[in-house]
């Protein structure tokens, strides 16, 4: 197995409710689960190949709960990689080289028998964890936003946060409000529905503590 690292901030937008009942083992707030993902890589490699300052955006589709499978999904990655980054990435965000269960990424791919074409595309991604906004775009596939979620009555930021000791994916998340429109090969319109902002330091074997 190549060993592999990625430390990162991400900005993820799902059609669930502010709560995400996947964070909870529960079943999908709609019944259906459909997400948009951003990476911003701050370092990283897969063996003796730098994934540093590299951008990556996962767009997702399943017909019922993530782990009764079935799905759809589609990688875009830096248009500005080169040969090897391009094929380091896409190893790591289909669950290659990775231990079984040990990241979100593995069983988003295990989960997902249909993978359309990856692209290789400029992508904008801006993520501000601690302030709970960000945004990404692909131009003519995918724009993403994120921002607090408001008081109703008030107008207020509101702050949450998820804590995740044992998870594969972050240990600890600031929770958020997304708006997302993907027009390419999976289609969503999400619009005041459950965002996550993190940052993640992953490895073949699993989260880094």
């Amino acid at each position: 197995m190549v060993e592999w690292m990625v430390k990162a901030t991400e900005l993820a937008n799902c059609n669930c409710a502010y709560g995400c009942p996947c964070q909870f083992n529960a079943l999908p707030t709609h019944g259906d689960c459909r997400a948009a993902v951003g990476f911003l890589i701050e370092t990283g490699y897969f063996g003796d190949v730098s994934l540093d300052g590299l951008y990556a955006v996962g767009i997702y589709a399943w017909p019922g709960p993530v782990h009764c499978g079935n799905g759809t999904m589609q990688l875009i990655i830096d248009e500005r990689a080169n040969a090897a980054q391009r094929d380091a990435l896409g190893k790591i965000m289909t669950g290659e080289e990775t231990e079984e269960m040990a990241t979100m990424w593995w069983v988003y791919a295990a989960m997902s028998p249909t993978r359309l074409e990856t692209l290789f595309m400029p992508i904008e991604i801006e993520i501000d964890v601690d302030r709970r906004r960000g945004r990404f775009a692909v131009p003519g596939i995918i724009q993403t936003r994120g921002e607090p979620i408001r008081n109703p009555v008030t107008g207020a930021e509101h702050r949450v946060r998820i804590d995740l000791p044992d998870g594969f994916e972050y240990r600890l998340a600031e929770i958020g409000s997304g708006t997302t429109r993907a027009t390419g090969g999976i289609e969503l319109d999400l619009s005041r529905t459950y965002a996550q902002f993190a940052h993640i330091h992953l490895t073949n074997i699993g989260v880094v503590l």
